[in-house]
This record gives C-alpha cells, structure tokens and sequence, in this order.
C-alpha cells in the first residue's frame, strides 16, 4: 500500500510519499501517519509522482521483509536523488544503526516514533538535523485519533491494541511492537464511528494479538469490543484480521450471527506437528487447532479460514512436515501464507542449533505452496452459483472491470455500466478465472 501527501510550507510545495510494507497493523499505522501529515496541511498526491520526503514504513518479520525493506529505500533514492528517505516502523525499531548507515536514508525511526514523524522529518530540513537516537527514543502512539479511508479506499484498519505477551520462539514482533497495550473500548467505538463516518464499508479491526483485547482492563475482551461496535456504530461490515486457536470460544462465534460480521478467520497455525509447535512455543495443539476450525465451521457454516505456516522450523523432520501437510490438506484452507523459517535475530529459535537446510526449507516451501493455490482454487470453485455481499472498490484500469471483495474474502470481478466503487451489493459468483472469480452484481 503506498500514500502520497503533498503540502506547503515556507512557500514551496514539499510531497511526500507512505510506502507500507507487511501487516494490517502497518497500514492501520500508516493511516494514523498520514492523519498527522493531513492536519499539518498536507494533501495527496499520486506516489509514481516525484516526492520530496519518502517513508518506508518496513516489516521484519522474516529476512525476505528486510530486504524488500532495503529494496524500497533504493528505488526511492533513484526516484528523486534529492529527497529525503526515512525508514520507518519494524525494521527501523529492530536495527534502525543498520539501516541509518545506509547511504540512501537520512532517517531511521522505529515504530516508538511514528507519532513524531512530522517535527523529525522538518528537523531533516537545510540547518536542522535529527541523530538515530532522538528518533529510537521518542515516545509511543496509544490511542492515535482516527481518520477516515483515503480517496479511493472503502476499507479502513482500526488498531485496537499493539504489542504481544506470548513470545514463540521464532517471532520479532514482540521485540519490535514491545508488551501488549489495549486502546480504551470507548476510543475505538469513536474510532469506528469516525471512519464510517467519513465513508468507509468495511472496518478491520487489527493488533498484534486481538484475542488479547483488553486484558489490562477490568471487564475489557474481544467480544465485548465487537458487541459494543456492532450495537452504537452503523458500521455496514465488520472484519476481525486474525485470532489464535485458543482464543475461539462459543462467546466469540455466537457474535457472528449478526451478517455485518465477515465470515472470514484467519488462524495461524504455523506447524500441524505438536513437537515442532512445542518448540515454537505456541499454546495449542494440532488437536486444539483441528476443534478451532470444527467450532468455526459449526458456527459459520461457509465462512473461508486463511492461515499462516511456516516450514522448515529447527529440528523440523519429515515426518513433523509430513503431519503438517496433512493437517492443512485436511483443513482446506481458502489461502495459506508460507513462509520458510528465517532466523530473527534477538528470538530464541536463533540459537537452535538443529537448522534446517535451506534447499529443505524452500522444498517444503514449495510443497505448502502447491497445496494452498489447489485448495484455495477449490474454495472458490465451491462458491460458484452462491450469492455473495461484494465491497466494490476499484476499476482496472479506469474503464475496465470492476474489482471487489466479497465478505468471505474472496476477490472478485464483473463488467457493469454501473458506478459501484465503495458500493456493496448482492452478487452471483460465477466461473473462476485465474485467482478471481467472475461474478454478476444483482
């Protein structure tokens, strides 16, 4: 996702352009940033335009994110070799030294300093400078106010909490996103409200550890939040980005009964072997996981279950492999994000000494990666003649197809005369045709 912002100060007109790379919380952080950048005065622009300020806002969650990270900062100082470029967000937070010796950036400033970004990026102005300090020590961003979805965007991300007390053994985030801390339930109903407000369909509410919701506040959960959005906002449709296993209880499921509700779970599993998940030191077993998706399907009969998993973990067999190519096949999930285990400085799983070798890791990789296009490619053939709720969001290339997402997260497309950008409507889903589906708005 890329934002472009433009502004004037000091009688000449300064661009900047929010590159996000990684998760749902990066972009949520990224509408916060620009937030801040639209009420100094800013207003946007396109990104393929030269822009005199860039922010990377980076991932880290695996090496590949990191250089992606690196990539972006590159191409930004080719765009307009006299910007100023700023590595923002995970990256910068986990080793913002490495990435301020880089010759292309001026500026490292860790996820800490996000809410400052505006005052830093003017101390980079002629006579002013910033040190990689000031912008690592600056303080946190709890409860942001919101703003609305940008031109062309019906989606907007809400963040309802940030940090993770449940350290598995491979993960950076909670290094980088720090200790769990809930934004107050009365902030986020505003926050919603806000955003819907300003025009968007489709609120996601997204964190590093949802299920985690409000556990520093007495008589503060997950399903009270979603109970209290769905009852005092006019929210058309409400998605949850991503829950733990054990974290799927009958309170939770019962509040999806309600159709604003997106029938859409996203599930990390990351191993189906209950040795390996040990020593990753997530809190549930396959069993456990296999009953969250049985619970899920008896809940919400239909709904599409994504996951993330990660292969090649140390001291990962074949036989731990093998159990976790079961267990998805088993599952059937709509889409699966794989990744081959990368080593995170700074975690545990670093100082294993049984790794796997990386010709292993990326044949496994390639195994998960077969099975999550076969089933995904059945989920949505199952779908065919089924009437879905569709977000339309966009048009290709101006006078094309219309694009949208249907509440149970699959991407789909038609032809109509009708304007239906930020429109939701019923629609037949037809034939798939490569990763979309052909649909007919009715």
């Amino acid at each position: 996702m890329v934002l472009s912002l433009a502004t004037s100060t000091a009688g000449s007109e300064l661009t900047v352009a929010i590159i996000t790379h990684g998760c749902k919380l990066n972009q949520a952080d990224s509408s916060v940033m620009a937030a801040d950048f639209v009420r100094a005065g800013y207003r946007l622009v396109d990104q393929r335009e030269t822009a005199d300020v860039y922010i990377v806002n980076t991932c880290t969650v695996t090496h590949v994110a990191d250089r992606k990270a690196r990539q972006a900062l590159r191409s930004a100082r080719r765009r307009n070799p006299g910007a100023t470029v700023v590595a923002a967000g995970c990256y910068a937070q986990r080793d913002g030294g490495s990435l301020h010796s880089m010759p292309e950036v001026d500026l490292a400033a860790g996820n800490t300093a996000k809410p400052d970004l505006v005052s830093l990026v003017d101390g980079l102005r002629p006579g002013k400078s910033v040190s990689p300090a000031r912008a690592a020590s600056a303080p946190g961003l709890d409860d942001a106010p919101g703003i609305g979805p940008h031109p062309g965007r019906n989606r907007a991300m809400v963040k309802i909490q940030e940090g993770c007390n449940q350290v598995c053994a491979y993960c950076i985030v909670p290094r980088v996103r720090g200790r769990e801390r809930t934004v107050p339930l009365g902030d986020l109903v505003r926050q919603v409200a806000e955003r819907v407000r300003a025009g968007a369909k489709e609120v996601v509410l997204t964190g590093t550890q949802l299920g985690s919701y409000g556990y520093e506040l007495e008589g503060a959960d997950l399903a009270g939040l979603i109970e209290r959005i769905l009852a005092d906002t006019e929210v058309a449709r409400l998605r949850v980005s991503s829950l733990q296993p054990q974290e799927v209880d009958a309170r939770l499921l019962g509040l999806w009964s309600d159709p604003r509700l997106c029938p859409h779970f996203h599930l990390a599993l990351q191993s189906g072997s209950d040795a390996v998940l040990a020593r990753m030191r997530r809190r549930y077993t396959a069993r456990e996981y296999l009953d969250a998706v049985g619970r899920i399907r008896e809940a919400a009969p239909g709904a599409s279950i994504t996951t993330d998993v990660i292969a090649g973990f140390p001291g990962e067999t074949d036989s731990d492999f093998e159990q976790t190519y079961a267990l998805c096949e088993r599952v059937g999930f709509a889409a699966m994000h794989v990744f081959p285990y990368s080593v995170r400085p700074g975690t545990s799983a670093a100082h294993f000494r049984d790794h796997v070798a990386e010709d292993v890791k990326r044949t496994r990789a390639g195994s998960l990666l077969d099975l999550s296009d076969r089933c995904a490619a059945a989920f949505r053939r199952s779908l065919e003649g089924a009437v879905r709720p569709v977000l339309w969001e966009f048009r290709e290339g101006g006078r094309g197809r219309w694009v949208g997402l249907t509440d149970d997260y699959v991407r789909v497309a038609c032809r109509s005369s009708m304007h239906l950008a930020n429109e939701i409507t019923q629609a037949r889903l037809g034939r798939l045709e490569g990763e979309m589906v052909l649909a007919e708005p009715l």
